[in-house]
């Protein structure tokens, strides 16, 4: 790697922050910008800032140019907390708004609306600072090429950081004084950025496909492994639902119980921290401390809907309620809170309330006691949910967490446990009450395509498995307004602006293939191979392999990449991946099994060498190695028997199986179009019959659900030497 990486070039380096704005004050005797014309609501936040803000694009572009001015990109979003703080700070700072005007264009971004190029920018920060986050702070020459980058600036020196209104005078200084040395320095930051984004192009060796990577990766998650309070770092501790995934199937394969037991162990913890709302549902999006007690409030809906499917593979594969229960208040929460009356799904809900971080989510041991009102029914209340006098936070408040079992408190109490739980519900029940009256957080009210498609997902496989209609209803119903509103001539959108990237497509489309199973209308499969085609249009490199994340018609993305970064959400290379491989189980599409394997193939360096950063496309690799199999129920969806088989099926983890109900007329023929060998599927003996295939190849079918699962359930020869029984995942 380039020097450029290790060297604080012309300035002094910045240590990024891991941030995240209250919304502007009293605007109505202030002018507003560019951006009140925006739809953003984190570019609508800033439209009464004093500094001339510009929208990304070309009139931007071409001012700079005509004025030979740099640029002042500031990225962010509109839940984040140290975005509000710098927007308070600086951006209203009448003084500091002065000198950005004079010296530079001022442009703002929405990193959830425009990933691509906060990707492009986040790659420059981290490689010239070490590390990064949001704001994103770049200046850039007219050309969009970056020369100095940094997170968070405070507006005078502290913190070991320069002032920001001393640091834009110094680098308007630069600029005039040592302009070659600056747009030396910007290229030298495109060559690296570019370094960085051919990976997986042409920087990395081609390895065999197999299952190296896959224990390669569990023994990574296990070195890194908190084992007394789960998760897999120090603080501050993120859910990362893709490594989950991951260890779940590796599970499945190889009958390892430490990757089991380290994935549930993690999920029990979040769930009874203060990452998970106690009261009204939902996780927050990290925990600052090692125990998962104090959270950073705020709440995005990528993490609702993968770690409701993190919750529901947990109670597939225990049967503990306990998981089942948290799935369900998070998909709760969602459609209360999160849920648009046209039914797409909202983006975020800020951490801040009345400019407190926490503020609506936290309580004092008096106001719950004046709350609940019983004396010794919030004794119990607080016992159980870790309330202290003094406060287990900051300023006496305290964040709500399960400190003892049930069983615990009941003993403490001298109570039954059914006694207990009726306290805690009612208790829950009235601050929940309370709680509904305070100021609320802000809402980000954008629906982003990829993120709705993992939201479809989750309340589709919620839906299956935890028999709940609504669920399934609210997939249904995300799923046709994002078909209304966000497809346009056989394209998707991101929003109703912003043209979508390959993990709107991906997410999106896995998530019709999720719905699909869910309620078995032909439509959902048809919609995601229509899109599966145009992704593999728009962004594969039928070359190389791979997916670009754009589709390189923007000129001013001036870099392409191939992202496989399984980070807080899951890259679109290994979502691609992964919806390719489940389609062809459904199409037998050779194109669509190519295609996967050659983005596997092109990865696979990055598979063998650091697994750890890749566990979702752990997931598509282990799909693409095993014998995926395709159960076919044959009868009518409203049979008793119909619904007994189904249950049956989604009861179990099955990761590497599709399933598709044969119940013949319109519906069955729709389905013949995709895969021919269904035409000839029927009930035998005028039950609901089960044919469970590989490659098309079929199992004799069965109407015997115990018969039905000795063909599914996977046999671990290490532990049954004989093969005479089955291993129940």
């Amino acid at each position: 790697m380039t020097k450029v990486l290790h060297r604080r070039l012309l300035f002094t380096g910045l240590a990024g922050v891991v941030s995240c704005v209250v919304m502007a004050g009293d605007t109505t005797s202030r002018k507003p910008n560019r951006l009140i014309h925006e739809k953003s609501p984190y570019l609508l936040q800033h439209a009464y800032n004093p500094v001339d803000w510009y929208p990304w694009g070309e009139e931007a572009f071409a001012r700079a140019r005509k004025e030979d001015k740099p640029i002042f990109l500031s990225i962010g979003y509109s839940t984040c907390h140290w975005c509000h703080v710098m927007e308070r700070e600086s951006f209203e700072n009448e003084d500091i708004a002065a000198v950005m005007n004079q010296y530079f264009v001022c442009i703002k971004v929405d990193r959830e609306e425009r990933p691509d190029i906060d990707k492009v920018y986040m790659t420059a920060v981290q490689a010239t600072t070490g590390s990064g986050g949001w704001p994103m702070s770049v200046w850039l020459t007219p050309e969009l090429k970056p020369f100095f980058c940094g997170t968070y600036f405070p507006p005078d020196s502290r913190y070991g950081r320069p002032g920001f209104k001393d640091l834009l005078q110094r680098v308007h200084d630069v600029w005039e004084g040592n302009h070659d040395g600056v747009l030396a320095q910007a290229g030298k930051i495109v060559e690296t950025i570019n370094q960085y984004s051919s990976i997986g192009t042409n920087g990395s060796p081609n390895l065999p496909l197999d299952d190296t990577p896959l224990s390669a990766g569990f023994d990574q998650f296990r070195t890194s492994y908190d084992a007394v309070h789960g998760g897999f770092s120090m603080a501050p501790k993120f859910p990362r639902p893709v490594a989950l995934n991951f260890l779940f199937r590796y599970q499945a394969r190889t009958n390892e119980v430490t990757a089991r037991e380290m994935a549930l162990h993690t999920l029990r913890a979040m769930g009874e921290g203060g990452l998970f709302d106690q009261l009204g549902g939902g996780f927050h999006r990290y925990s600052v401390d090692q125990k998962w007690l104090v959270s950073h409030f705020e709440k995005m809906l990528y993490d609702q809907a993968q770690l409701v499917s993190s919750y529901i593979d947990a109670y597939q594969i225990t049967h503990d309620p306990f998981y089942a229960e948290i799935a369900r208040r998070t998909c709760d929460y969602v459609l209360r809170d999160m849920t648009s009356p046209e039914g797409g799904f909202y983006s975020a809900e800020d951490a801040d309330s009345e400019g407190v971080e926490g503020k609506f989510y936290v309580w004092t041991r008096d106001e719950i006691d004046k709350i609940i009102g019983d004396k010794d029914k919030a004794e119990i209340f607080c016992r159980y949910y870790g309330v202290e006098a003094d406060g287990n936070w900051e300023h006496g408040n305290n964040v709500l967490h399960v400190a003892l079992t049930l069983a615990e408190t009941a003993k403490q109490f001298h109570k039954s446990e059914k006694e207990i739980a009726a306290v805690l519900d009612g208790g829950r029940a009235k601050l929940f009450a309370a709680r509904e009256k305070r100021v609320r957080p802000h809402r980000d009210e954008k629906t982003l395509t990829a993120w709705n498609g993992l939201m479809i997902s989750a309340f589709a496989r919620a839906a299956q498995v935890l028999d709940e209609p609504k669920y399934s209803a609210a997939a249904e119903h995300a799923a046709h307004y994002m078909l209304t509103n966000r497809l346009k001539d056989g394209k998707l959108t991101r929003t109703a602006t912003v043209p979508a990237m390959v993990e709107d497509y991906a997410f999106f489309s896995n998530g019709l293939v999720n719905l699909y199973e869910a309620d078995f209308d032909p439509q959902w499969l048809g919609k995601a191979t229509e899109l599966a085609d145009a992704m593999l249009a728009q962004f594969y490199d039928a070359k190389a392999g791979g997916f670009y994340q754009t589709d390189g018609r923007d000129p001013s993305v001036i870099v392409r990449s191939k992202e496989d970064y399984d980070g807080a959400e899951p890259s679109g290379n290994s979502m691609a991946t992964l919806l390719l491989l489940r389609l062809a189980q459904f199409t037998d599409r050779a194109d669509y099994r190519n295609a996967a394997e050659k983005t596997l193939q092109l990865f696979s360096g990055h598979l063998g060498q650091a697994p750890r950063v890749v566990p979702q496309m752990l997931c598509a690799l282990d799909f693409y190695l095993s014998q995926p199999k395709q159960i076919v129920v044959a009868g009518k969806a409203d049979a008793a028997d119909t619904r007994a088989m189904l249950r049956t099926l989604h009861e179990r983890y099955l990761p590497n199986a599709i399933v598709i109900l044969a119940e013949g007329g319109e519906s069955q023929m729709a389905l013949v179009k995709l895969l021919p060998f269904l035409e000839t599927i029927k009930p035998k003996d005028g039950k609901t019959t089960a044919y469970v295939c590989v490659n098309y190849a079929c199992q004799l079918p069965t109407s015997d659900l115990s018969k039905m699962l000795a063909l599914l359930l996977p046999v671990h020869p290490q532990d049954q030497p004989d093969g005479s029984k089955h291993q129940r995942q």
